[in-house]
């Protein structure tokens, strides 16, 4: 059920802080908005600490990001977040899109400066409830660049990865627009550690399939995503080689990690082991 602009005010307020919790913003990082109409937004202000927010701190805007109504109380002085464009862009390229949250969860952050993609077929929850999460290029944040960035993945995709900035998902609620991101974050703490382990071993192809088939039951999918994940996982193909994409990594394209690489049980103990005495010392 569709919230008012009451009950999105205290949501906005939740989200700031579970963001805060879970280490996914720090200071004034990070930003909230909803759809209140065909034609105005509600959204976080530029400057305060997400963790600490009140409902009277959220603005209301138009689609083309002007204050439709005026502040009042606590928000008399506020404006809306730097990133309003990027907001803007979201719901201008999918009008389903009810609800966008942004954030800097730094497991997400590192891997991308990292040139470790996040678009692969790891993990069944992934792929069914948030589908590829595919990384934008570089971009200046609170730019217009930054908007061209994210203008056509948004397209297909309810979840990005900004390289060295963080992350954006989408929703048809503020909250499922969180859970997304909290997915996209475990996504990419599970990646670091098969990393650390020396590991990739992505889903075969047919099951990647039986992922896609239930995605789209759930009413979840997007037009062109299988494109995506045949290019990535081959599901178009699936008794050869999937097509791997290449990232970029300090301007230079190299090649996508070996998927079928893993290690026999030896080496992997012995892996385990380094890794384990490795922490502990540190």
């Amino acid at each position: 059920m569709r919230q008012n602009e009451q009950e999105l005010r205290q949501t906005f307020v939740q989200i700031g802080r579970l963001m805060y919790e879970k280490g996914f913003i720090c200071a004034s990082d990070g930003n909230i908005s909803a759809r209140l109409g065909p034609d105005t937004l509600l959204i976080t202000p530029s400057g305060l600490h997400k963790g600490l927010l009140e409902p009277e701190h959220m603005l209301v805007v138009d689609n083309e990001g002007n204050m439709v109504r005026s502040s009042y109380g606590r928000s008399a002085n506020l404006k809306p977040t730097s990133e309003l464009p990027m907001h803007l862009e979201a719901y201008r390229q999918r009008p389903d899109i009810q609800a966008v949250v942004h954030a800097h969860p730094p497991i997400t952050v590192a891997l991308s400066i990292a040139g470790v993609p996040m678009a692969d077929c790891l993990l069944p929850e992934v792929i069914v409830m948030l589908g590829l999460i595919p990384t934008t290029e570089y971009a200046t944040p609170s730019s217009e660049e930054n908007v061209r960035a994210i203008r056509d993945l948004i397209r297909h995709h309810d979840g990005l990865v900004l390289q060295r900035h963080g992350s954006l998902t989408v929703g048809d609620s503020p909250m499922q627009a969180f859970m997304r991101l909290e997915t996209l974050e475990q996504n990419a703490r599970i990646g670091f550690m098969l990393a650390q382990l020396g590991v990739r071993n992505p889903l075969p192809a047919h099951e990647v399939e039986k992922l896609l088939r239930q995605r789209e039951q759930m009413g979840l999918s997007h037009a062109g995503e299988r494109e995506a994940f045949c290019q990535v996982c081959g599901t178009c193909h699936p008794a050869g080689q999937p097509h791997l994409p290449t990232l970029r990594t300090n301007d230079t394209a190299v090649p996508h990690p070996n998927p079928t690489a893993a290690l026999n049980q030896t080496e992997l103990r012995e892996l385990v082991a380094q890794v384990v005495q490795k922490t502990l010392g540190s």
